[in-house]
């Protein structure tokens, strides 16, 4: 049985895995995406880790890579990426040339969500949703330990249904969409706006715990925000378990005060969805990527 290696594209860091034939870890390395050089650049950085990671595997590989956004089934082009570079791209024909061999091309937050429902949080479970709520807002549906991608490859892409159409404008072009208000830089961005000044979530959250009355008034916004996107997620979908990822992921306080918010929004007469933190850390997407290679 060959080895499996993964590649995680994010926007500030690009990740990389081995795994031998039993699943433990070779070699794990990050290294910067540096996408304000554009494309090709970050096909470039893409190799070097390629390069490195297929060192240190010496011998056949399996190979899958995460991205943000999907490959259009109708053009081959990337879409859908707040990396906005890409969009448009030919990235998986580009990158096998690049690297001279065949991969496996999946969304980042399906990348994760497999990770969890087959290593992590979601173990056991039938039909698992899993949220990254990160520099963006992503989403990615498993069923029986399979990701589900659609025909059109936006199957879990919660971060932009529109729940406000005065709201913010979004980089898709709509307005309002749940990612604008409960991304790690969209809640940045809302407090600016609501308060004049930028501030660390981290700060804000530990200003929230202290009971300062700015802080409250915001993550008491952020938890109704919160409550009612992941409600339409549930009434839709009724998961089995829904796994948090990303930054924001990370705020305890979501895990009682957001999900009591789910609760008041979900159409039912008692929430029974559980919702978790991840268990594989800011690496599940790499590991899921690694699963779905070929």
């Amino acid at each position: 049985m060959r080895k499996r290696m993964g590649i995680d594209l994010g926007g500030t860091k690009i990740e990389g895995v081995v795994l031998d034939a039993g699943g433990k870890e070779i070699l794990r390395k990050r290294i910067a995406t540096e996408r304000e050089h554009g494309y090709q650049h970050i096909l470039q950085r893409i190799k070097w880790l390629h390069d490195e990671l297929a060192a240190a595997a010496d011998g056949p590989t399996t190979f899958g890579i995460g991205t943000p956004g999907a490959v259009s089934p109708r053009t081959g082009l990337l879409k859908n990426s707040n990396t906005v570079c890409l969009n448009g791209q030919p990235v998986k024909a580009d990158l096998e040339q690049l690297l001279k061999r065949p991969i496996a091309m999946q969304n980042d937050a399906n990348c994760f969500a497999l990770a969890e429902a087959r290593l992590g949080a979601g173990r056991g479970k039938n039909l698992v949703f899993g949220v990254i709520m990160g520099t963006g807002c992503g989403g990615g549906l498993v069923h029986k330990g399979e990701v589900l991608t659609g025909p059109q490859a936006i199957a879990g892409e919660w971060g932009h249904m529109s729940i406000d159409p005065h709201g913010p404008a979004c980089y898709c072009g709509k307005a309002g969409c749940v990612e604008t208000f409960i991304s790690g830089g969209g809640l940045e961005n809302r407090f600016a706006e609501k308060y004049g000044v930028r501030r660390p979530l981290k700060e804000v959250e530990a200003a929230y715990f202290a009971g300062e009355s700015q802080a409250v008034e915001f993550m008491q916004w952020f938890f109704d925000r919160f409550g009612r996107a992941l409600a339409n997620v549930i009434d839709i979908l009724d998961p089995d378990i829904i796994v948090l990822g990303g930054g924001v992921a990370n705020f305890q306080a979501i895990y009682r005060e957001g999900v009591e918010q789910v609760s008041k929004y979900v159409f039912t007469d008692h929430l029974e969805t559980p919702i978790v933190r991840h268990q594989l850390g800011d690496s599940a997407g790499v590991f899921g990527a690694a699963l779905v290679g070929i």
